[in-house]
């Protein structure tokens, strides 16, 4: 197990460029395999669950060839679906929450999809019975083995569009479907889509490889099946998760960050969210400029009354950025109420927060309100542990502002989702250890 050894209190200057995103990453990369022919994906990011998956693909027989850093051309021509049986799989699988993406794809194409329960962060339950009830109203049989080591298993001799009304608008349930649907007999209706930019960003790749589909960026998708889908080229967004986590940490480090190629149409009510904390910052064509700031105030809302952050299907605020907005807020003048509608485990680790000094209620598993100490009050360094990816990087932040010396260990979840950070952000003025 590694862990970062901190040294806060340091002031940060410079430029940052935010990775491609992970979320995106997840379902564009098992989106290869709906098709033969190659398909190539820039800005890909070399973080832990990202590499996981395309090295199960490679298991599976896709033909991988490293063009750059961050390039990767994919030919899926010769799958081995024999592997779906192995041990290997099943070990390798179980231990990737992005796994489960493969399903649609396999579906579409082979006509049967093999995944044991995956892993993944434990902040909660998260079900997957959005993307089973899709598959079956294509036509598909799901059924899962407890004794067979827990593999889900869907098999489709026939599938065939369909109507169906998603039980709730999960991005990852969304994309599954849809990409079973795209090769589906006739016409699928997929209602309460989620409509997430890397959402948007899988239709339109789909898209230019040769399927149908309608109605991206609404709730309200109509895919026209095709028998084939081609080869394509596609360039991932940024990671809106990392480009919020940047703003977060200039503001409780009182630093000066130009967050580089942000695609700002693309990040919604993120920076919003942020403003209404009192965190300035400038749009500088594509750039997001946050100056240093002594101070920032949260605002209330007009009739005076506590501000609340809570997440919500996009165009909603990402339930990824609570984390930080709560770390944020600790050093913010004023009160907030931050709202974890989606997972019940996620806000757990604010007890950390709490021993270094922040001023925070834990209401119950879903709602913790925090008192902004105004900076009159500084964290102070502790040794503590990452639960989970976005929680890590929320205990990295309060490290990075706090006095003294802060050790956080299990630092292989913040490995999952953010690459190289201890040195992209010592580049800047930041002193992090990896031991």
């Amino acid at each position: 197990m590694a862990s970062f050894k901190i040294t806060g209190d340091r002031r940060l200057k410079g430029e940052i460029v935010p990775q491609g995103a992970k979320n995106e990453a997840l379902q564009i990369i098992c989106a290869v395999l709906l098709t033969k022919e190659p398909v190539t994906i820039h800005n890909i990011p070399n973080i832990r669950d990202v590499n996981q998956l395309i090295n199960l693909l490679g298991d599976l027989g896709v033909q991988l060839t490293r063009l750059s850093e961050s390039s990767i051309r994919f030919e899926a021509s010769n799958i081995n679906l024999d592997y779906l049986e192995s041990d290997s799989f099943r070990q390798k699988a179980a231990a990737l929450r992005g796994s489960v993406m493969l399903l649609g794809p396999m579906l579409a194409r082979f006509r049967k999809g093999r995944i044991p329960r995956p892993g993944g962060d434990k902040i909660g339950r998260r079900r997957l019975d959005t993307h089973f009830l899709g598959f079956e109203k294509l036509g598909a049989e799901f059924s899962y083995d407890e004794e067979d080591g827990g593999f889900y298993k869907v098999d489709a001799a026939n599938l065939k569009g369909a109507y169906m009304l998603l039980d709730e608008a999960s991005v990852t349930g969304t994309a599954n479907v849809l990409m079973a649907a795209v090769m589906a007999e006739g016409t699928t209706t997929i209602y309460n889509a989620a409509c997430e930019p890397y959402l948007q960003q899988l239709c339109k790749m789909l898209n230019r490889m040769g399927a149908k589909i309608s109605g991206i960026a609404s709730n309200l998708l109509v895919v026209e099946g095709v028998s084939e889908l081609n080869g394509t080229e596609h360039t991932m967004l940024p990671d809106m998760i990392e480009i919020g986590s940047f703003i977060g940490l200039a503001a409780m480090t009182q630093s000066e960050i130009t967050i580089k190629n942000c695609q700002i149409p693309q990040l919604g009510i993120i920076p919003d969210v942020f403003q209404r904390l009192g965190i300035k910052m400038e749009f500088r064509g594509d750039d997001i400029f946050i100056p240093a700031q002594e101070h920032y105030r949260i605002e209330n809302y007009l009739d005076g009354s506590t501000l609340s952050v809570a997440d919500a299907p996009w165009p909603g605020f990402t339930p990824d950025l609570l984390s930080i907005i709560l770390v944020t807020a600790t050093q913010a003048q004023g009160t907030v109420l931050v709202h974890q509608k989606m997972f019940e485990s996620r806000l757990f680790f604010v007890d950390k927060l709490i021993e270094m000094g922040a001023q925070i209620i834990l209401c119950d598993p879903h709602r913790a309100t925090v008192i902004g100490h105004n900076r009159e009050t500084q964290l102070r360094g502790i040794r503590m542990t990452s639960p989970d990816i976005r929680a890590g990087v929320a205990l990295l932040i309060a490290a990075m502002s706090a006095k003294g010396v802060s050790i956080i260990d299990n630092i292989e979840q913040i490995d999952r989702g953010y690459q190289n950070i201890d040195t992209r952000l010592n580049a800047i003025g930041a002193e992090i250890v990896r031991l």
